[in-house]
């Protein structure tokens, strides 16, 4: 029976069936086979970063094993393909946490250096590919580079933020940091206005590790709830660790729509929202990791995420983008808004960049979404902003590059036989 074809976590429109290699022994040469290759992790990647139509996918989830832990330092060597739920399984009762972590703990180690992640904590932290000690890079000429700062340190960075371009990462030598407990202390404030937004981020950055805050993008007026968080030796809520629940089947037709993103934005806005508060660390990192197959709620025809990132100086633009975002009555009910700080990413390509980053989800309206899209293109980039690669399903070669400096630092790295449909949509 031929495979069906694969789609993305936006569950775009599917492309064809990949062949594909299960991988479970770091030392093995990579598989020969015809065509391209490409690493494929837990399959987190809301767009075509992930995918590689018609060509090989190698399945790297079966490299799932730790190596080593140094308790004194924090150190962890690991396989490329563990998920990052696994390392806080088994290190947070021992009292480490990662250094940096996405909105979702269900991604491998190896995705989130590809992707180079960020988390509510860059002001402090930077991006993942900071805390990333050293790793294997295996090449599709059978050559295997330990890269790190002071080692190959070109493949390094060219490999942090590389979309899974460079080679295979089969290890990778991790610093975890330690924590007093599972607990996160929040404290939670509303807000109305970009300034305000501001002026409370400013002194939330410089007094707490984790920032983030909701807006309602439907709303004339912008508004939102700012939250900033602490690890804390409390417990948290007990029933937030609980075992996720299960959205089971994909509706004909997207469950999220103009009527409820407004019920669902009215009622979170105007939720009771306590000053200070103590939370299990899941649902104040992974909100929506508590409900598995959550993208199907946005039906057959799936979704886009568009997160973009503007400079400081430029952060009128951000005004602009959400003008045009309620004017068209398509929105988000997630909408995450915060800052980059100053501290740079390692990576060639790494997304982060000192300013202001914004990230929606938008159901999949076909010619309407796209039109949208475009007017948003139009203002990131005319402020000097860019998309970030791993939530992207659509963005133009033309937009890629520009926004990308380095782009052309980063291409004699490229491995021949590593592609995407990603690479192949902004390279060719």
């Amino acid at each position: 029976m031929p495979r069906p074809p694969l789609a993305s976590w936006g569950q775009l429109p599917a492309v064809p069936a990949a062949h594909e290699r299960w991988l479970s022994d770091r030392a093995a040469p990579l598989p020969a086979v015809a065509g391209s290759v490409l690493a494929y992790g837990n399959g987190r990647s809301y767009g075509d970063v992930g995918l590689n139509s018609g060509a090989t996918l190698l399945h790297t989830r079966g490299m799932d094993r730790f190596i080593a832990f140094d308790e004194a330092t924090g150190v962890l060597t690991c396989e490329a393909g563990v998920l990052l739920a696994e390392i806080l399984d088994v290190f947070v009762p021992r009292g480490w946490f990662l250094p940096v972590t996405p909105g979702t703990r269900f991604v491998t180690v190896g995705g989130a250096i590809a992707n180079d992640v960020h988390s509510k904590n860059h002001h402090r932290a930077g991006s993942f590919g900071g805390h990333v000690r050293r790793f294997e890079l295996l090449r599709s000429d059978g050559s295997r580079r330990v890269c790190a700062p002071g080692e190959n340190a070109e493949w390094f960075a060219a490999t942090i933020g590389g979309l899974g371009l460079t080679g295979l990462i089969t290890w990778v030598e991790l610093s975890l940091k330690p924590i007093s407990g599972v607990g996160i202390t929040v404290a939670s404030t509303r807000f109305t206005g970009l300034d305000e937004f501001f002026a409370v981020n400013t002194e939330a950055e410089a007094r707490h590790e984790y920032t983030v805050a909701w807006i309602d993008c439907l709303a004339p007026t912008v508004r939102g709830i700012f939250m900033a968080g602490d690890h804390s030796a409390g417990q948290g809520q007990a029933a937030a660790a609980r075992k996720a629940l299960n959205f089971p089947l994909t509706p004909p037709f997207s469950l999220v729509n103009g009527l409820t993103l407004r019920a669902f934005n009215q009622a979170y806005y105007n939720r009771p929202v306590p000053a200070m508060s103590v939370v299990h660390y899941a649902p104040f990192f992974y909100p929506l990791d508590g409900i598995l197959h959550w993208n199907r709620l946005y039906g057959r025809q799936g979704f886009y995420q568009y997160q973009f990132v503007l400079p400081m100086a430029a952060r009128a633009a951000l005004a602009d983008v959400l003008r045009s975002i309620s004017t068209s009555g398509q929105g988000s009910f997630l909408a995450v808004l915060k800052t980059f700080g100053d501290l740079s990413s390692p990576g060639l390509l790494s997304f982060p960049m000192p300013g202001v980053t914004l990230a929606l989800d938008f159901p999949n309206r076909g010619a309407p979404t796209r039109a949208l899209f475009d007017r948003l293109d139009a203002i990131v980039g005319e402020a000097g902003g860019r998309l970030y690669p791993a939530k992207d399903a659509r963005m133009s070669g033309e937009f890629f590059r520009r926004s990308y400096p380095r782009l052309n630092e980063f291409l004699p790295f490229v491995d021949a036989k590593f592609s995407s449909d990603f690479a192949r949509r902004v390279l060719l």
